[in-house]
């Protein structure tokens, strides 16, 4: 990197200041506490500050709670390196970031509003990048992503985090525990932290890997649920995807300006190492995908595959019901054909044809077995019964 030209960008900060309230003319209001005697409650204002601290040849030389009191020192100090951590920051704190430091403002308004997609951009003297770290949740199975934004500039370093990960305050004991490596300015930090986020990948690739082998086993199991997870897992893949796909030609262009900038020849290998791990992580990721959408199909053609069986067993329960029901009807046929004749002939009527004949109690007999025998055969050649 170049180093920053002299001066200060007033010009960047004019979007970012707000315009001073106009007080109404006449006597302030009355306040209450002060009428009474007692002195009004201090209003605390949270700080986002995680760390603010100043090195000189890879030391630290100093430790500070404010943001006021850092700036304070750095400038009364020379050849020294400001490394600032915040924590979802107020407006107020980057604003006397960007009045102290030339940042951006368009930078800054991404820093506040988060939610932004990994890139790398320079605005003159200062580079701003945006990293997606994420981590895996043993307890949940499942990832969790955070947000990173940092400012790299001549004599500075300032990260603004968003979620939970990474974990910074490691990467600044690593730095503190290298002091070669620290002296070697704020490039050093950046490929620290960019090391850092691609380390904290391997993890969360290693879990979702767990997670794809479980799933295959509840597919092939019959779990119910499993598309429901498989689906979950998908958008947690892509989500993964949008984190570290740009981190290759983000890696490129940062590689390209240290050697543009002859940015020392060791932190180039270091970044080549991480630009690296960063292509191993995304192929993974993206194998991921293809794996899901494999599983997503498998899936797919053993439910199609279990429910043709449930309805070819139930087609064939239905068939069998009907073939009962056939038999029962047949029967019922049958029997009811003799039951007819005695029907007709045990009226006591006086008039009635054959009432008084001497054949008719074998007539009537002979009757009701040729019937139910036709009828037999005519069931039986349909195959009724």
């Amino acid at each position: 990197m170049s180093a920053e030209p002299p001066g200060r960008w007033s010009r960047g900060l004019r979007g970012l200041r707000k315009p001073a309230k106009k007080r109404p003319a006449g006597p302030p209001p009355a306040d209450p506490a002060a009428a009474s005697g007692a002195a009004p409650p201090p209003a605390e204002t949270p700080s986002s500050v995680i760390s603010a601290a100043l090195y000189r040849d890879g030391h630290r030389i100093s430790t500070h709670d404010t943001l006021a009191d850092a700036f304070r020192e750095q400038r009364a100090t020379d050849d020294t390196l400001a490394w600032i951590g915040l924590h979802r920051p107020s407006p107020s704190e980057l604003v006397a970031l960007a009045s102290e430091f030339d940042l951006h403002p368009l930078a800054v308004e991404d820093a506040l509003e988060a939610h932004q997609r990994p890139k790398l951009e320079r605005y003159g003297g200062t580079l701003f990048v945006v990293l997606r770290a994420a981590r895996y949740l043993d307890d949940r199975e499942e990832v969790d992503f955070g947000e990173l934004h940092v400012f790299v500039g001549r004599d500075f370093v300032i990260t603004v985090r968003h979620g939970g990960a990474p974990d910074l305050s490691a990467v600044r004991l690593r730095m503190e525990d290298a002091p070669e490596l620290l002296k070697r300015g704020p490039e050093a930090v950046l490929y620290a932290i960019l090391d850092a986020v691609v380390d904290g990948y391997a993890p969360v690739v290693d879990g979702v890997q767990n997670d794809i082998d479980e799933i295959e086993t509840e597919v092939f199991g019959g779990d119910p649920r499993v598309s429901r997870r498989i689906y979950e897992l998908s958008r947690e893949v892509v989500e993964f995807q949008r984190a570290t796909r740009p981190l290759n030609g983000m890696l490129e262009g940062l590689t390209a300006g240290f050697e543009k900038y002859a940015i020392d020849e060791e932190l180039r290998r270091y970044l080549r190492d991480v630009a690296d791990h960063a292509l191993h992580t995304t192929e993974r990721v993206d194998g991921f995908r293809q794996a899901l959408q494999d599983i997503l199909t498998v899936n797919a053609t053993l439910v199609n595959q279990q429910q043709n069986a449930e309805m070819r067993a139930l087609t064939e329960a239905g068939f069998e019901q009907n073939e009962e029901i056939k038999k029962i009807s047949s029967w019922a046929a049958i029997l009811f054909a003799p039951t007819l004749v005695g029907t007709i002939y045990g009226m006591n009527f006086d008039v009635m044809p054959e009432l008084h004949w001497a054949a008719g109690y074998p007539f009537a007999i002979l009757l009701m077995g040729v019937v139910c025998t036709s009828l037999y055969i005519v069931f039986k050649k349909r195959g009724w019964l």
